[in-house]
């Protein structure tokens, strides 16, 4: 057995009290003293806590060139930065410049600056001045003159009323306006600041609160049935957290969403979270990656409230309760239809190819549900499928919730309906995977005005490496390159004749790509084809950023019990005739039997010739595929579900999650906007750009208030660079002149300069 291991030679651990500066300089330090030592010679000695007799060895050590900044600084444990400081300090006033005066030092401040910011933010919060000081520590005077010294009374500005109309002077501080009941002046009219029920968005509602922070008026109306929903007052704050969202607010105006859920809902107050308010709150809850209603625990109310200019956001269960009004309205399919029709219409170029997919959604819970084959699991589980529409650039456009999870083939139709009606008569290409195969089908949609692209299903014959040449092009910017061959096939027994594009990969691999367009280069068949993974990609980062598996709700609703499903005991004859039938091929092997023979049986000659124990087997194995082969045929291949369920015939309730799924869209599609917008201004914006806007988004910003203006200013980012590129897109922002929803407040976006 080895022994201990010795210790090197020539090092020893260093005494108690010394420190190593470097090769040539150490520090030691004992009995309350310290000692500078150079090659073995003191160069300053003085008592520990002696800053001015510290600072002036430590600037020694480094003018004399006997050590670096770096070593010094770690050694006597400080910043370099500190070191630079004491450094001009001796140049501009020597070994006295060193040493601090007696009392506070003339010109600095009496309060740090993060109290000073502590205090302006309670203010700008409404918080009294009492119970600023009993937060902070210090008498209420102190706080009032502070303010006075900040400037808090000259430099305060807060929106004190909506520019439509100014708050109603007859109120008083503790009732509200006297509203007169009658048959001509309904409830709701009653005050001609409120908006009424189903007022355009165009008609600007006012408030009759002055105080941003307390909106006690509001909610009285709102509690009396006279407001539909609340309207926006701002007041301005420091660094308030997470107001880089409101750079998402252009486009979120430019999708239409606050116009179409107008058109679509109407209204659902009385309420002071109405209808505007719930959908701006859903949609900055999704950017913000607030990923479900009880995310909202995690955060203040009030510093929510701010970005929707609130006093307090909507909180879990209020939340809840909005998302189940909108969802007994079931208009949510009518909703994304709406949206969809703006979205081709502003991007129109990009609706040529078009992405149809699957997206499996998998339940955890006690619910017997239908089960979907999850690809990524590779398992049959319970689930749920939604299909979506992407565009060439893979942006989501549409989304459709399966009946039953049922399959891609049966699914194409009703999906290129929507299609249909979404571009009209132009010819479009569906892109879609082998899901989808089907020649009959092809035929169908090929007759209705689609072009088909997708891969070959099924066995293929190998095309011969001779017809395979290299392809190179670039297309949407991006260079290709693949080994392909162009042939036709003919499906239908000629009736169907296509075009195939196989690639040849390096391993020798043939992907057989099958397509309905011939005005296209082999090439660009293949790209268009491999574009597919855009989708994919898209379902991931929406199922890791913005949470699209989760749950909207626990609820469920009858299904249809008539709805057909494949028959559990078909499947189980089924399995036992597969088991059967290799009995008896294993059986005929061992005789040698022609393999015809082995399909049908043996003849009663060759029967003879076998051993009796063998032909007794062979016998038995035979007429055990008979019977299982008549049980099969009398038994049905599918059967009601409500005959295959013992209990009732339940599936998830699709209307919460079909409207969350729109809205999450619908901030997707915001972000995208985002990230195009800046990827002129930032080099690496197809790396970076999405986690450039996600930093961005979540960023503190200051937010003012000044004539018809709601200024926002963006902290700094963590790099020059970035603060530019975002700085250049606040311009583009600003520049389209959109007021945030709600108000006339024209949103001006810019980038405070790092301090």
């Amino acid at each position: 057995m080895a022994g201990p291991q010795a210790e090197l030679p020539g090092l020893t651990a260093a005494p108690d009290g010394v420190v190593a500066i470097n090769a040539r300089c150490v520090v030691r330090t004992g009995d309350g003293h310290r000692i500078v030592l150079v090659a073995g010679m003191p160069i300053a000695q003085f008592t520990v806590g002696d800053r001015m007799a510290e600072a002036h060895a430590m600037v020694s050590l480094v003018e004399q060139g006997w050590a670096q900044q770096g070593e010094v600084a770690l050694a006597f444990d400080v910043a370099a930065r500190t070191l630079r400081r004491h450094q001009r300090r001796f140049e501009d006033g020597g070994l006295a410049a060193l040493g601090r005066s007696a009392g506070f030092p003339k010109g600095a401040a009496r309060v740090s600056t993060a109290r000073a910011r502590l205090v302006s933010r309670l203010k700008a919060d409404g918080c009294p001045n009492r119970e600023i000081a009993r937060r902070v520590g210090v008498s209420e005077t102190a706080i009032r003159k502070l303010l006075v010294r900040l400037g808090w009374r000259a430099s305060r500005a807060e929106q004190t009323a909506l520019p439509l109309a100014p708050a109603n002077p007859n109120l008083s501080a503790f009732a509200p306006p006297p509203v007169e009941l009658t048959a001509e002046a309904p409830v709701r009219g009653a005050n001609p600041n409120l908006s009424a029920p189903g007022a355009a968005p165009s008609e600007i509602p006012s408030s009759a609160d002055a105080d941003p922070a307390d909106r006690w008026i509001d909610r009285l109306f709102a509690r009396l049935g006279l407001l539909d929903d609340a309207a926006p007052l701002f007041r301005a704050g420091e660094r308030v957290p997470r107001a880089g969202v409101l750079l998402a607010i252009p486009a979120l105006v430019s999708s239409g969403v606050f116009d179409v859920a107008h058109k679509v809902y109407g209204s659902i107050g009385p309420a002071f979270y109405g209808l505007r308010t719930t959908m701006v709150a859903l949609l900055v809850m999704a950017l913000l990656r607030i990923k479900r209603p009880e995310g909202l625990k995690e955060h203040s109310p009030p510093d929510l409230g701010r970005l929707l200019g609130l006093d307090r956001a909507p909180e879990v269960k209020t939340l809840r309760r909005k998302l189940a009004r909108l969802a007994a309205l079931s208009r949510a399919t009518e909703l994304g239809r709406l949206l969809a029709q703006e979205r081709v219409a502003a991007r129109g170029a990009a609706m040529g190819f078009l992405y149809l997919d699957g997206h499996v959604r998998v339940y955890h819970g006690r619910r017997e549900i239908p089960k979907a084959h999850v690809a990524r699991m590779r398992i049959a589980l319970p689930a749920t499928t939604d299909y979506w529409v992407n565009d060439a650039a893979g942006e989501p456009l549409l989304v459709v919730t399966a009946d039953a999870n049922a399959g891609l083939a049966k699914m194409l139709p009703p999906l290129c309906a929507e299609v249909r009606a979404l571009v009209g008569e132009r010819r479009v290409t569906i892109v879609f995977d082998r899901g989808g195969w089907s020649p009959k089908l092809f035929l169908d949609l090929i007759a209705k005005g689609f072009d088909v692209l997708t891969y070959r299903k099924g066995d293929a014959p190998r095309v011969p490496k001779k017809h395979f040449i290299e392809h190179a092009a670039t297309l949407d910017g991006t260079e290709v390159s693949y080994t392909l061959a162009d042939r036709g096939i003919a499906l239908l027994g000629g009736k169907l004749r296509l075009r195939q594009v196989t690639r040849l990969s390096e391993g020798g691999h043939q992907t057989h790509i099958v397509t309905s367009r011939r005005d296209l280069s082999a090439v660009e068949v293949a790209f268009r084809m491999f574009e597919r993974w855009r989708q994919e990609n898209f379902f991931k980062y929406l199922r890791e950023e913005y949470a699209l598996d989760a749950l909207a709700d626990y609820a469920d609703e009858p299904d249809d019990p008539a709805r057909e499903v494949p028959n559990p005991k078909w499947a189980e004859v089924d399995a036992k005739l597969r088991a059967a039938r290799e009995r008896v091929e294993e059986i005929t092997r061992r005789v040698g039997a022609d393999a015809t023979l082995r399909a049908l049986g043996l003849t009663k000659k060759q029967r003879a010739h076998l051993p009796r124990a063998l032909r007794t087997e062979l016998g038995a194995a035979i007429a055990e595929v008979a019977a299982l082969v008549r049980r099969r045929e009398r038994t049905p291949r599918r059967i009601p579900v409500g005959k295959r369920n013992a209990g009732p015939v339940i599936k998830l309730a699709v209307e919460k999650k079909h409207l969350t799924n729109v809205l999450k869209m619908i901030a997707y599609q915001a972000e995208s906007d985002i990230v195009r917008a800046i990827s002129s201004h930032y080099q690496r914006a197809d790396d970076e750009g999405r986690t450039l806007v996600q930093t961005a988004l979540a960023s503190a910003a200051d937010l003012r208030v000044e004539g018809n203006e709601l200024r926002v200013t963006l902290a700094p980012l963590s790099s020059p660079h970035r603060s530019r590129a975002v700085a250049a897109l606040c311009a583009e922002l600003t520049a389209t002149g959109v007021p945030f929803p709600g108000t006339r407040l024209r949103l001006c976006y810019a980038v405070a300069e790092p301090t």
